[in-house]
């Protein structure tokens, strides 16, 4: 039985079901029963799921003491699984990890093999957090897009939410493919950040939030990555040129829409949706070889805000508020 202690995020509700986080020390012998591999974790994120379980919210977590962070990456101890061995590198990302079954927010980590992939080649354990979970889903809205025929020729790609994770991931990679990038921000304080990131065009959100009565509008965009949902998702329908595509995968606006058939049946326009927690190995992957070769990785950096474990439930707070811009960065060896 394992003596080597580890620190981890841990935490716990009261009798009152209030949610208390605390750095503990733990051993590999309190880790979850059921993983086949033990990973020495060199890097984790903050999405918005994980400041909705650091905070509890959303009743995500079934089981308490818990664990929260959606991803990690890092490298493997022990395996029961043939396919990894100890000190292949490795990332994880979905299948409720950090929500039913203990996640990224700490020094260890053990997980089901089903759940990793290796390490794309070319990239570092820190690149790959950079990202996260939000970059995996950047790349599958983008070759959801190409998929349906939208091309960098083909006119201008809306990104909604554009400050935010998936979002910032999203510009980056799609000016790099050449695409003409509109990035919509409620923080006007974001748009030098945005053209920095590729965006050629500053959108305000306030343009697309309030709702019309119109059943569509001027046919303006050939492409959307909507991260918001509700009343903006409602005015971007009404939006799209012909054959036009929104791949859709968040709901920060709202979780109900308002539209009608027209924009389908008179101009074709795709809605598509996005799932990043449960995608098969094989489209993992490819989308994250397709990260290792659309971003530029030189304007990474500039999205990153690091911390350590310390830090995660302020910035885990500050995410709910919409106060994080790019993404959160947790060394949780710092």
């Amino acid at each position: 039985m394992s003596t080597e202690t580890f620190r981890a995020l841990m935490l716990n509700a009261d009798e009152d079901g209030k949610v208390n986080a605390a750095i503990t020390e733990l051993t590999h012998n309190d880790l979850p029963e059921g993983g086949d591999v033990l990973i020495a974790v060199d890097y984790s994120t903050i999405n918005y799921k994980d400041g909705l379980v650091i905070n509890g919210l959303g009743k995500l977590v079934r089981d308490y003491p818990h664990i929260p962070g959606v991803d990690l990456a890092g490298t493997v101890l022990e395996s029961n699984d043939d396919r990894y061995k100890p000190g292949d590198q490795v990332v994880a990302t979905g299948w409720r990890m950090g929500e039913i079954w203990w996640g990224g927010h700490a020094e260890r980590a053990r997980i089901k093999a089903d759940w990793l992939v290796p390490l794309p080649e070319g990239m570092t354990t820190r690149q790959v957090m950079s990202m996260g979970t939000a970059g995996l889903t950047a790349a599958l809205s983008i070759m959801a897009l190409e998929n349906q025929g939208v091309t960098p020729d083909g006119g201008d790609v809306l990104v909604t939410g554009a400050a935010g994770g998936v979002g910032s991931v999203a510009v980056t990679m799609l000016a790099k493919k050449g695409y003409s990038v509109a990035a919509v921000t409620g923080r006007p304080e974001t748009a030098d950040y945005l053209t920095g990131l590729g965006a050629s065009k500053i959108i305000p959100r306030e343009d697309l939030s309030e709702p019309t009565t119109r059943p569509m509008e001027s046919a303006t965009w050939a492409g959307c990555i909507d991260n918001v949902g509700g009343s903006t998702l409602s005015r971007v329908i009404g939006q799209m040129a012909y054959g036009g595509t929104i791949a859709s995968l968040g709901n920060a606006g709202g979780i109900k829409i308002e539209t009608n058939v027209l924009p389908f049946i008179l101009r074709g326009v795709n809605l598509l949706g996005i799932d990043s927690v449960m995608q098969p190995y094989e489209n993992r992957v490819k989308a994250w070889q397709n990260i290792a070769n659309w971003m530029d990785m030189a304007k990474l950096d500039a999205m990153v805000t690091e911390t350590n474990l310390d830090g995660v439930t302020d910035y885990a707070s500050a995410i709910l508020k919409g106060q994080v811009k790019g993404r959160i960065l947790v060394n949780p060896n710092a």
